[in-house]
């Protein structure tokens, strides 16, 4: 795994606005960046991030099983008693998940860690699809990478395969919140996908929801909503006033709600209590737990619900903390083992490995200054060479 540095196409930007990617650049900031590009072997791609993403996957199952049936760690996600079985029911009825992005911590030789799971409502999808792949493309084309060049990326491929086979009839709506150029694109790209999937869609935002006298989720033309994507985290919809209603809407939902338990940083130390000792795995526990006092050679403290990395603290020994500020920490935290980003000329580098509909099929890069990644973390492109 190498960084290297790259010549910028002198279009990319006329190129990113024309295709709707206008969030390419954030608080004044580049957050698509292709001064550089990381590079990996086969072997790298297959073995140390692919495999292990798979496997963690199963192994995420295997907690989604045990958490349905527990009312102890229902509690302890913050997933509201109400809910319970309503979690349950989408579990055991296996309704069909469709993407998440699971973030490591990888530098190219050791075992990469699992540092959380986006499993609701990740975003960097388009980005990490369509606009890298084009990238790929046009940098073969224009001899800014060698020639032979390949790149871990079938996302695009397995969005619209996944859609064609989830056996939606009528409409699907999929919706966003306002106000955010990000959450918008990344439903609209989702959008895309579906359409070429074969399906009738139709966007709309979550604020213009509606709900009809029987209850049933209704868009702005008083049309029934039957299968909603929403780009809206499940521990939000669960204590929203409409979202009371969503047990007995009749919607179905991507993501299903039995996702509420992957995305829930809560995962981590439910993971590591069933399979301690992974090697892709760190030690994790909740907050109130007292093994997490053996954490000494550091730790970071992630709330249960947090995006984007607002209130998380890293403690490192002989160094003073960071911290980012934020919304989130009330409904409880967890403390994960410190296991340092991998620094390259600089830059703290995370790597996001893409599923669809559970299937390994691509990965993103974000770089910051901090050791903690934000919103405002630069994306960078990959290639396979050896």
């Amino acid at each position: 795994m190498q960084r290297i540095a790259v010549e910028e196409r002198d279009d990319w930007k006329s190129q990113a606005e024309t295709l709707g990617f206008n969030f390419h650049t954030m608080y004044g900031e580049p957050y698509w960046d292709e001064s550089a590009c990381y590079r990996f072997t086969l072997r790298q791609i297959e073995d140390d991030i692919e495999d292990p993403t798979g496997e963690l996957e199963q192994l995420c199952f295997q907690v989604v099983a045990r958490a349905v049936e527990s009312e102890e760690i229902l509690t302890k996600l913050a997933i509201p008693e109400r809910f319970w079985e309503y979690v349950r029911a989408s579990w055991l009825n296996q309704e069909r998940n469709l993407y998440g992005r699971m973030d490591l911590s990888y530098g190219g030789t050791e075992p990469a860690k699992l540092l959380e799971y986006n499993a609701d409502t990740p975003t960097a999808l388009y980005e990490s699809s369509a606009f890298q792949w084009l990238w790929l493309e046009q940098a073969l084309e224009r001899e800014i990478i060698p020639a032979g060049c390949d790149q871990f990326n079938s996302i695009h491929e397995r969005m619209i395969d996944a859609f064609a086979n989830f056996g939606i009839a009528g409409c699907l709506h999929l919706a966003s919140c306002k106000d955010s150029d990000e959450d918008e694109g990344t439903v609209r790209y989702v959008e895309e996908c579906a359409v070429q999937g074969g399906l009738e869609t139709a966007f709309l935002y979550i604020e213009d929801i509606g709900i009809d006298p029987n209850g049933h989720f209704t868009d702005l033309d008083d049309m029934g909503i039957a299968t909603l994507f929403k780009l809206y985290p499940w521990e939000w919809m669960m204590t929203d006033d409409f979202g009371q209603s969503i047990p007995d809407s009749g919607v179905t939902f991507i993501e299903p709600a039995w996702k509420s338990v992957l995305s829930n940083k809560g995962l981590l130390p439910l993971l590591w209590e069933m399979f301690e000792g992974h090697p892709n795995l760190l030690p994790a526990y909740f907050a109130d737990d007292p093994r997490a006092a053996e954490l000494e050679d550091g730790y970071v403290r992630k709330p249960i619900f947090s995006r984007e990395g607002a209130n998380v603290e890293m403690v490192r020994p002989g160094e003073p903390p960071l911290a980012v500020d934020g919304p989130y920490g009330a409904e409880g935290s967890i403390v994960q083992a410190l296991h340092p980003l991998p620094v390259f000329e600089g830059n703290h580098t995370v790597i996001g490995s893409w599923l669809v509909a559970s299937q390994p099929c691509g990965l993103c890069i974000r770089e910051d200054d901090s050791p903690i990644t934000k919103d405002s973390s630069r994306f960078l492109p990959h290639v396979i060479y050896e």
